[in-house]
């Protein structure tokens, strides 16, 4: 069974370097990604109940009770997840998830 590969952890070191409460959570997020093998949305909400969905095979994960969030794209035949975005909620506010 093949384990998913994240591209790229650097995204997550560089936000926590600037938020250091959110070392513990993202680095637990990463430590579960790279050890799952999700082959479909449903996979990961088994995994995450409060992961949201959008088109493309993007993903939005709370983190830190929610204080921040991930977004990631997973390409599953791959097994990889590009992370495309990390931020506060207000950063998110900012951004248009759907395209990110």
């Amino acid at each position: 069974m093949l384990h998913m590969r994240v591209i790229s952890k650097r995204t997550l070191q560089d936000f926590w370097s600037n938020h250091p409460d959110a070392i513990n959570p993202l680095a637990a997020w990463h430590t579960e990604a790279i050890k799952a093998s999700w082959q479909s949305p449903q996979d990961i909400k088994s995994q995450y109940k409060t992961a949201g969905f959008l088109r493309e095979n993007r993903v939005v994960f709370n983190i830190g009770g929610n204080k921040y969030r991930l977004i990631v794209k997973i390409n599953y035949p791959y097994n990889a997840v590009y992370v495309r975005f990390v931020g506060t909620h207000s950063q998110y506010d900012k951004i248009n998830a759907q395209e990110i």
